[in-house]
């Protein structure tokens, strides 16, 4: 079982979860076949704004309104269950880590063990020029990512 950060070490509060982890330490878990990575991104941004390699896919919410998925966390336990053992590492990924820090939040309330989300997420955040990728996220760090 690989070894991720303590709760204290990851900013947990009273709530359950959300745990989190670098997205450098993410893929290098993901990478080790030690962590399952589940993109939480809309089906546009996933396709068209890109993706890691292998990583799954399920949407947290839909649409340009963002919508919230209402299987999500059904879905989420059903993927678990099919691609990892109980208790392997889950870690959710989406644009800044706003959305998967959600996800992960409703995963732990659910029950879904051991759900971790990708800090800063694929984009990052803007910075002044509203501009995202420039200070930080997946695509920020060099991490390998595909675009259909």
């Amino acid at each position: 079982m690989p070894v991720l950060p303590g709760k204290a070490e990851a900013g947990a509060t009273d709530e359950p979860l959300p745990t989190s982890v670098e997205p450098t330490r993410a893929w290098s878990l993901v990478q080790a076949g030690d962590a399952l990575l589940v993109d939480v991104r809309s089906s546009a941004e996933y396709r068209f704004v890109g993706h890691v390699p292998g990583s799954l896919h399920l949407p947290w919410a839909e649409g340009l309104p963002l919508i919230r998925n209402p299987l999500f966390l059904r879905e989420l336990e059903a993927l678990v269950a099919d691609a990892a053992t109980p208790g392997f590492p889950v870690l959710l990924l989406c644009r800044s880590g706003k959305r998967s820090a959600l996800a992960a939040q409703a995963a732990a309330r659910a029950g879904v063990p051991n759900v971790w989300f990708v800090r800063e997420g694929f984009e990052g955040d803007q910075n002044d020029a509203k501009q995202r990728g420039r200070f930080d996220g997946w695509r920020f760090h060099g991490l390998p990512w595909v675009q259909d």
